[in-house]
């Protein structure tokens, strides 16, 4: 951490100045996923002792069964930007469908989240995230078919990802640098611990459900072979890490280098990732801070989403690494 504290508010408020102020209101908005995330902190530190553990009982669009947090996480982050008037609609993993927020001038986002990723670690104390993006409307005025809007003009021009673990870290890039903030609990705010990170060109460590391993493509079970083969030269074999919650893994990658894989298999041949709130955010995360992200055929940015809940494979994280994997999918086997 630099010597001289710096919050997430006054390094906003310095990248406005900077800006030269205007109407952007994205640091606003970034500042209020600051809110809903120390809100979020302290319920899931103390979701045992107020019985806030377990199912809810119903489903999520994904089929996943919702955990009682991620009802109540959907519920903290749908107020927060309901409540900032600059958010014309919300696209969230648990909600079925696209929800409008408000139709008026001054509402020219629109937020995609996961609001709270790996819920299944929750009952067992193991990290959790929050997974969000930020999209500039692609008109302005009446935002009856922003689900249109995210298909065809909207532009992404924001986004991050919140882990609560040990520490509470926030990670965005507004299309700059991707600087991090740990929640100092003492102090009540986010403070910059990590300025402007590079991912690594390399790395020694990947993350893959190595339990889905025989429904995958053969190209990729050959490169998932390739990262475990000993061979000093090269540092490997690869240490392997997964810990069921897309950011949790992610930030290791981000800050350690190697490769998070969440390739197409058998029950699953789009892809198990959603696009608009898991990996187009991470992937405008990881590219700003010189990584990669693919489909394993294409830049995942390059992606225009046809459903609010539309899946995707995923490779991400060191560029090289990526484009190794790339190379396996396109040109080793049938």
């Amino acid at each position: 951490m630099p010597d001289q504290a710096v919050s997430l508010g006054r390094s906003l408020a310095e990248k406005r100045r900077q800006a030269g102020g205007g109407a952007d209101e994205l640091p606003t908005l970034i500042l209020e996923m600051g809110l809903a995330a120390k809100i979020l902190t302290r319920e899931i530190r103390r979701a045992a002792l107020v019985g806030n553990l377990g199912l809810a009982g119903e489903q999520n669009p994904s089929g996943d069964t919702q955990k009682k947090l991620d009802v109540y996480s959907n519920g903290v982050v749908v107020r927060a930007f309901t409540d900032t008037g600059l958010v014309a609609a919300i696209v969230s993993e648990e909600m079925e469908e696209l929800r409008i927020i408000s139709c008026s001038p001054e509402a020219e986002y629109l937020l995609c989240v996961d609001p709270l990723d790996g819920s299944s670690n929750t009952d067992i104390n193991g990290a959790v995230g929050t997974i969000f993006s930020f999209y500039r409307r692609g008109v302005s005025g009446a935002c009856i078919d922003c689900e249109g809007e995210l298909r065809e003009s909207a532009e992404l021009v924001a986004a991050g990802y919140v882990l609560y673990g040990p520490s509470t870290v926030l990670v965005y890039n507004m299309g700059d640098a991707v600087d991090a903030f740990t929640l100092d609990d003492d102090v009540g705010e986010f403070l910059l611990s990590h300025e402007k990170i590079r991912c690594p060109d390399r790395g020694s460590y990947y993350s893959a459900n190595l339990g889905r391993y025989h429904g995958w493509d053969q190209n990729v079970r050959a490169y998932a072979d390739h990262v475990i083969e000993p061979d000093p030269a090269s540092g490997r074999p690869y240490s392997l890490r997964y810990s069921g919650a897309l950011a949790a893994d992610l930030h290791r990658v981000l800050l350690e280098g190697g490769i998070y894989l969440y390739p197409a298999d058998e029950d699953y041949p789009e892809g198990k990732l959603r696009l608009l709130y898991e990996c187009a955010p991470l992937a405008f995360v990881v590219e700003a801070a010189g990584g990669r992200a693919s489909t394993g055929r294409g830049r995942v940015l390059h992606l225009r989403a046809e459903s609010p809940h539309q899946r995707s494979p995923l490779a991400i994280g060191s560029s090289d690494e990526v484009a190794t994997f790339e190379r396996f999918v396109a040109t080793r086997g049938s």
